[in-house]
This record gives C-alpha cells, structure tokens and sequence, in this order.
C-alpha cells in the first residue's frame, strides 16, 4: 500500500508539472555522456536513492534542485553500454515514472536506457535490414508437452528462396526463460546489426526454455500470470538435456536449415552454458560450435543423471571429434571464475583445444551481451 501511495503520488506531481509546461525528463544523457536522473516526490519524502549497474558503488543519493525536484548527474561519462535503474524513495522500492521503457529480469522490473558507442549502438534498434521473431509452441515427446521456444531469421529469410541457413541454439541462465534473450540480452538487436554489418554470417537463433517444469515464461503459458521465480525444479538435474533433440528435430522439420553439425552450434549464460556444455558432450555429432558464458561446471553435489555420467569419457569423444569453437567466457569477478579456470586447467591438461575470452566485472548482462557479441562473430566461417 506505501509503495502504491508513493508512486501514485510521484505520478500526480509529474502529471501536474507535465501541465505547467515543466515535463520531468529522466534519464537525461547529455552530450557528454554523463547522466541525470531525476524524480518528483510529495513534499514529506526524505531520502531517494537510485540503484543502477551504471555506478561503481551500485547506488547514489539524489539532492532536491531549486525546483524541488529531486536530482542527480553522474560526476563522470557513462560507457557506452545498456544500463538498468530503479529509485528507491524512503526505503521503498519504485520505477522512475517519467521513464516507459522498463525491463524483467526474473521478478525485478527496471527502468532501463542504453548510453550510445560501442558496444551500446549494437543493442540499438538501427536503420538497418531487420530479421524476424516468432513465439511459437512445439512438442516434446520427451516431455510429454507442448512447450514454447523463440525463433529469429534473419533478414531475407521469408524471400521466398530456398536458401538454408545455420542455427545457433541460445539458452537463458536460471530463474531466466525464453524471453531473457530478447529482453535483457538484446539478441535481435546485436543479430541484425551485426549480419547488415557483415559481421556476422546470416543465422537462425533458437531460444527454448530451460526450465522443463515450465511451457512457457511466466504469463505466456496455461498457468497464467503466476509469479517468476527462480526455484524451480529439475532445472540442472539431466532432463533438459535428455530433451533437447526434440527441439533440434523440430527445427530441422520446419525451419530451412542444414541437417548437419557444421551447420549447427549452442551456447548458453550460466545454467544455460552449463546445459550447453553437457548436451554437445553428449551429443557430439549435433553442434561444432559450443560458447559457455559464465558457465557452471559440475552437477550439484547428490545429482545423478545418465547426462552426467562417463563426463570425462564423452568429453573425450567430443574432442577426438574436433570441434571447430569451444569458447569460454567469463567475468574475472565472478563468482563462477573458480570453476572455470579449473576447468580451463583440466583441458589444457588433455591438450583440448578452446579460446578463451576473459573481460572485467561479473555475473551479469553487462557481459553476457559482449560474449554473444564475440561468439555470433566466430560462428559458421
């Protein structure tokens, strides 16, 4: 009810300064790249704080301005990059309500806006050749449901040629779905503009979800707007894994693609590189193209699956197949780090050929969007 109130008073005030001709614009990013951040609060509120990955700290204080408008500017330019906010007015929790483009991750909905450059211009809508998206259901016979999954083609697909393209399989993170791509990771974005860029090889993009406990994202499926969340069951147990030809079949049966493993790769951000990592092990004729970011690397302690089984030995056979990319990326600060350099240690102990791409920061999109960047850019030459 307090946050209710507090943002219906916020809106009311804007509201009553839109009319008088004094419009709030928030975030303003000026010239220089710096950026302000503004709020209009009733008059009794006594603290606004702002929480952003935009600040090194995570958060800043803003002051009222002359107008009574409470106010703050970065000290420093913002990199270029996509950025996600939200105020917090009295301990309470709220969007910036002269602000329309917004953003879920999981159960958080933020504020977003993109500081223009490189890399922020890729996550732009340009002028530039756009692909399509489509959200439609397939079925599982190994799950014994339909389930929903994403699909780009990219500009020129629906020509009316028979041109056929590769595919690139991309899996979302945990408490993440099918959506998380689209949203948070820009994927239609970074795809178009870097295929009209030439960049890229023009590709189809597949996003399943990885929640087998789930058809659909929260609100898109037969249970109806039921909460996210990020505990789900049987998540990282095996069954995902075990499922995943279904969806490759089901693509292959109606999408025009190449039936063929030079033609075909899978990458993933943290559960989604874990799933990556174990399903090309086990299906090594499948995918030559495998990009783990920020992955997770071993099962939980007390999970057993037959995917799990005989690791070191299917990881084996996919080498001595030699795939042309096994890429790996992650952040020198995130928590994930330890495993992947033990894990980076174990290959280079089997002379198990990858490359590796190590950047600043930690578990988030921030970096996520660069290692898709990097790996679309490497894919299917």
């Amino acid at each position: 009810m307090r946050r209710f109130f507090l943002l219906t008073s916020a809106l009311m005030v804007c509201m009553l300064l839109f009319a008088q001709g004094k419009a709030v614009v928030s975030p303003e990013i000026h010239d220089d790249n710096r950026v302000t951040f503004r709020l209009v609060t009733p008059a009794h509120v006594a603290q606004v704080r702002i929480g952003s990955d935009c600040f090194p700290t995570g958060s800043a204080d803003l002051k009222k301005n002359e107008d009574g408008v409470w106010e703050f500017t970065t000290p420093d330019a913002l990199a270029s990059e996509l950025y996600s906010y939200f105020f917090i007015v009295d301990g309470v929790r709220m969007l910036d309500p002269s602000n329309v483009y917004m953003i879920r991750d999981v159960s958080t909905i933020m504020n977003i806006f993109i500081v223009g450059g490189d890399p922020g211009n890729l996550y732009k809508v340009n002028a530039v050749p756009h692909g399509t998206v489509s959200r439609l259901w397939y079925n599982s016979p190994t799950l014994n449901m339909k389930r929903r999954l994403i699909v780009y083609t990219p500009a020129g697909y629906d020509a009316g040629s028979n041109k056929k393209y590769p595919v690139l399989y991309l899996l979302h993170g945990t408490g993440g779905d099918e959506e998380a791509w689209m949203a948070l990771g820009r994927a239609t974005q970074i795809l178009d503009n870097l295929i009209a860029a030439g960049k890229a090889k023009p590709m189809i993009v597949v996003i399943p979800n990885g929640n087998v406990a789930q058809e659909a994202a929260p609100g898109e499926s037969s249970l109806g707007f039921i909460p996210p969340t990020p505990d789900l069951p049987k998540t990282m147990e095996g069954t995902f894994e075990s499922s995943f030809p279904d969806i490759v079949d089901y693509v292959d049966t109606h999408y025009r693609t190449y039936r063929k493993k030079s033609h075909r790769a899978i990458c993933g951000l943290s559960m989604g590189g874990y799933h990556a990592k174990f399903i090309s092990a086990q299906y090594p004729d499948v995918f030559d193209y495998i990009g783990l970011f920020s992955a997770a690397i071993t099962p939980e302690k007390g999970v057993y699956s037959d995917i799990y089984n005989n690791a070191e030995a299917k990881l084996k056979i996919q080498f001595d197949k030699k795939p042309k990319l096994y890429w790996i990326g992650i952040g020198n600060s995130d928590f994930l780090y330890g495993p992947n350099r033990d894990y980076r240690k174990f290959l280079d102990q089997n002379h198990y050929p990858y490359t590796y791409f190590e950047t600043g920061g930690g578990h988030g999109w921030l970096n996520w969007r660069i290692y898709l960047t990097e790996f679309v850019q490497k894919v299917f030459k």
